[in-house]
């Protein structure tokens, strides 16, 4: 299995003719600079996953020098204001070539493009440039202890007193809050229990400040790439609100649909290579002689193939809108689904194939397998868990009753 055979299916979907001379650009300008450290860390992170970091900030900003981020926001901001397809054909070339994962993506992926729809002008002015220039760092303060995947039970509450919100509660699932400069913070601004949606507040708020402290938490790969963050008495400016106040759902919801549809390809790509490594990893190690494994490996090559069309689906849904939205929503929903009930028996599978070793080698490769086992632990809760993602597939693409 080659994973530039999603090439074919790419091309069917963007006329590649039209788009020869960007998507050069790109592959030039990648084959230039994904060089030295940069080559030698070459597929290393995730969002799950803090390895290498000064290395990524540093290729981040390469990037940005590059006018590689944010390539769809307009430019004044610092954007190139390109088109979605040209987005997407970056995106791929990227994760082709194997790219360190980037640092940023709470703030490029999540926060700006929240600001650009429900951002204030100061706002756009104040934070974009920044955070296509990687000089300031963002985490996402929506998770609390008793309402994670039920966002609309935030408890943190946040009161104005003269010209300023204070700040009290507590959110946890942070990813690399402990690497922010600032949170974008769901906040309940009514307490009256009538108004459990409509009295929440999106509130932009500073990580350097006594009122707030950032509390790492290490997943059982090693990585700390989550925290659990306190606010006692924090403070923000009046004009730290998006969207208005008493709109945080409506915002955070356009949020959440933005990272769950976000990054299809790369992740796609990301796996095949798994899938091949883990297919010449079964024949090193004589792991093919069981027939059982074999049948595994099959169904595994299938599985990608699966991900792939579905993927296809959304990002041609997604360039070529049909009627309504329901297609391409039901394809993202099952997309999510599948790719992290799929990733865990991956994981499963590499143990397998590695054996003992997988506990106790310190092997790169096999340090490897072990982390794809562990870490894939997480994926049917982060990002809406597998349930939430079947009660919206049932109810708002099938029309099943609650």
């Amino acid at each position: 299995m080659d994973p530039s055979n999603s090439d074919g299916l790419i091309n069917s979907l963007i006329d590649t003719a039209e788009y020869a001379e960007f998507r050069d650009e790109v592959r030039t300008w990648l084959a230039e600079h994904l060089v030295g450290e940069f080559y030698e860390h070459r597929g290393v992170g995730s969002p799950t996953d803090d390895t290498a970091w000064d290395v990524r900030v540093a290729w981040e900003r390469e990037l940005s020098e590059g006018n590689w981020l944010g390539l769809t926001w307009p430019k004044e901001y610092g954007g190139r204001a390109a088109s979605l397809a040209e987005e997407i054909i970056f995106e791929y070339e990227y994760a082709r070539a194997a790219a360190p994962a980037r640092v940023s993506v709470q703030a490029l992926e999540l926060l700006g493009p929240t600001l650009l729809a429900h951002g204030t002008e100061a706002q756009k002015a104040r934070f974009l440039p920044r955070i296509l220039a990687v000089e300031e760092m963002w985490g996402q303060g929506f998770s609390e202890p008793g309402a994670g995947s039920d966002l609309a039970a935030v408890r943190t509450k946040a009161v104005l007193v003269d010209g300023e919100w204070h700040l009290d509660g507590q959110k946890v699932w942070t990813t690399f809050g402990d690497r922010a400069d600032w949170l974008y913070v769901l906040c309940r601004t009514d307490p009256d229990p009538a108004r459990r949606h409509r009295g929440l507040t999106l509130l932009l708020v500073p990580v350097d400040q006594p009122g707030v402290e950032i509390r790492p938490i290490a997943n059982i790969a090693g990585s700390t790439e989550f925290s659990e963050c306190f606010f006692n008495d924090a403070r923000t400016t009046e004009d730290m609100v998006v969207g208005g106040v008493g709109n945080g759902w409506k915002v955070v919801m356009s949020t959440l649909n933005r990272e769950r549809g976000a990054a299809l390809l790369p992740t796609q790509l990301a796996v095949e290579r798994e899938v091949v490594g883990l297919i010449e990893a079964a024949k090193r190690r004589g792991a093919v002689d069981d027939r059982r494994i074999r049948q595994r490996l099959v169904d595994a090559v299938i599985g990608v193939h699966l991900m792939r069309c579905t993927n296809m689906r959304v990002v041609g849904d997604l360039l070529h809108p049909r009627d309504g939205r329901a297609a391409s929503t039901a394809a993202a929903g099952v997309s999510k689904l599948f790719a992290s009930t799929y990733h865990q028996r991956l994981g499963e599978l590499a143990l397998e194939i590695y054996g003992a070793d997988a506990v106790f080698d310190r092997a790169a490769e096999t340090e490897e397998a072990r982390k794809l086992f562990l870490l894939s632990r997480a994926e049917t809760i982060y990002g809406g868990t597998s349930e939430i993602q079947r009660n919206i597939i049932s109810e708002r693409v099938l029309n099943l009753p609650r």
